[in-house]
């Protein structure tokens, strides 16, 4: 068999974290998923136990202080998580958004300025692209970085950002010359203390309560020119290529709450009994769990094969990065509103974890693009061979 069809393979070392992650997961992060929805509070015991085990960030390379995991390692962290807390999976999630375009575009310096701050759990880290009217439309947006001496100033918002106000560093897309179009976009490494800068107040969500997203507000926030992320204006470019690699934790997101939500449907149907029976003994039930199973594992092997491609940087990763996030989003939209269904009206309530499930896995349709604009790319690289 050709090389080619070797895509992925999962190592003794990838079994070992699924299993060490699971664990930290049962013990230390799943007796709190509940209270972190109900408080909308930033879960914090789930950062000290991740932080504890270096599954804060586990993407970050060793030689800044890193696990340096590769990227379907750090897939498997996102999953496990995932399985148990949505708004937990986003600590490992959202510090590897938010460094990414330090590690595809950052100069030396401004790598080791901040990654191994990120590395040691001193610090997490977010990204700052959307703005209240350039959602899908990116290259449309409106927040300026004008230079001012050795620096610059900048000036405007962003908007939907995960976990603002917990963050120390942002990455922040801003137009430096607005004539230039998509070229005349830069990115800046934004610190929460710097003047000017402030969070907005919180969003009341649906799902992913316990992780806060907030707006970011810049009112003439001086910016040094050291903390430029790769050349002047590439910032789009950076934005872009960012997505390609994390749009797969998405699906990776997506793939944990479907699992866990499967998980918990199998074991509830068990138990429930009806008409003298377990519930699991009915077909249409078994029919219900077969189908929700094939889908899980069929999104687990996209987001697996997405991964590979990340890791190697392949021509295809638009493609099945898109296409993993699409199909593996919805996938837990489905599963977790069949597993709702499973538990009838128990399922309904908030003495079980599947409603909480099913609201978490509506975001993972809307965030890092939305599965319409997934298809978009895909449909481009399609027609430009690269599928």
């Amino acid at each position: 068999m050709s090389a080619d069809f070797d895509l992925y393979r999962l190592s003794e070392e990838h079994d070992a974290i699924r299993e060490a992650v699971r664990e930290v997961s049962a013990s230390k992060i799943a007796p709190h998923a509940a209270e972190s929805d109900e408080t909308a509070q930033f879960p914090q015991a789930a950062y000290d136990a991740l932080r504890a085990t270096d599954f804060h960030a586990p993407h970050i390379p060793e030689a800044y202080g890193g696990a340096g995991a590769d990227a379907l390692a750090t897939c498997i962290v996102i999953e496990e998580v995932a399985r148990v807390c949505a708004s937990s999976s986003l600590i490992p999630a959202v510090n590897k958004l938010g460094t990414m375009p330090l590690l595809l575009a950052g100069s030396e310096d401004v790598k080791s300025r901040y990654l191994p701050s990120v590395a040691s759990g001193d610090a997490m880290f977010s990204y700052g692209l959307s703005e209240r009217e350039a959602g899908s439309a990116t290259a449309s947006m409106k927040t300026r970085a004008v230079r001012d001496g050795d620096g610059w100033v900048l000036s405007g918002q962003k908007s939907w950002i995960t976990n603002a106000g917990v963050s120390d560093y942002y990455t922040v897309m801003a137009v430096t010359d607005p004539d230039a179009g998509s070229r005349g976009i830069s990115a800046f490494v934004v610190e929460a203390a710097d003047d000017g800068f402030s969070v907005g107040a919180l969003e009341r969500k649906l799902g992913i309560k316990g992780s806060p997203t907030r707006e970011l507000l810049f009112d003439r926030c001086w910016i040094p020119e050291d903390r430029l992320v790769g050349d002047l204006g590439q910032g789009l470019r950076i934005a872009l290529r960012t997505l390609d690699h994390t749009r797969v934790t998405i699906g990776a997101q997506a793939v944990g709450i479907a699992d866990g939500a499967l998980t918990a449907a199998t074991a509830y149907v068990q138990e429930r009994q009806q008409f003298g029976k377990p519930v699991s003994d009915f077909q249409g039930v078994q029919f219900m769990l077969a189908d929700m199973a094939m889908k899980v594992e069929a999104a687990r092997q996209m987001v697996y094969r997405a991964a590979a491609a990340s890791e190697r940087d392949e021509p295809r990763l638009s493609f099945l990065g898109a296409a993993a996030k699409c199909f593996a989003s919805d996938v837990a939209m489905e599963v977790t509103t069949d597993a709702v269904q499973l538990f009838g009206g128990y399922g309904y309530t908030r003495d079980y974890p599947v409603e909480r499930m099913m609201r978490d896995a509506k975001i993972t349709q809307l965030y890092e693009g939305t599965n319409q604009i997934q298809r978009v790319v895909m449909a481009r690289q399609l027609l430009k061979g690269n599928a």
